[in-house]
């Protein structure tokens, strides 16, 4: 998990985006209180949220990828409620390999996903 967050390409797992957009949020608040009132509070905060703003656009990309979008998909508005709770595509798809390490039906040769 959390193996390459500055890149663009790639898949990657609810699970990991949720943390991402956790994390992010617990930072940017903890940062947007700490700084108030400081000298170059403003500076730190736009710095930081600079940063933050980078990782979480390059996740939201790569979740994009994992349910067979364009990561520019994300900039919709209210797209990451959808991001959140739809699941990956279960086989391999142009963006990169399931990062569940489940495959498809159409990898196994197996008819149905449950079968031995």
């Amino acid at each position: 998990m959390f193996n390459n967050p500055f890149s663009f390409k790639g898949r990657i797992r609810r699970q990991e985006y949720l943390l991402s957009l956790f994390f992010y949020c617990a930072i940017y608040f903890s940062a947007a209180y700490l700084t108030r009132g400081t000298e170059y509070g403003k500076l730190i905060f736009w710095s930081l949220f600079l940063f933050l703003g980078y990782v979480l656009l390059a996740q939201g990309a790569k979740r994009c990828h994992d349910i067979g979008n364009n990561g520019w998909y994300q900039i919709i508005p209210f797209y990451f409620f959808w991001l959140i709770i739809e699941d990956g595509v279960p086989k391999t798809n142009k963006y990169g390999p399931n990062p569940k390490g489940l495959k498809g039906p159409e990898e196994t040769g197996k008819i149905r996903q449950n079968e031995g």
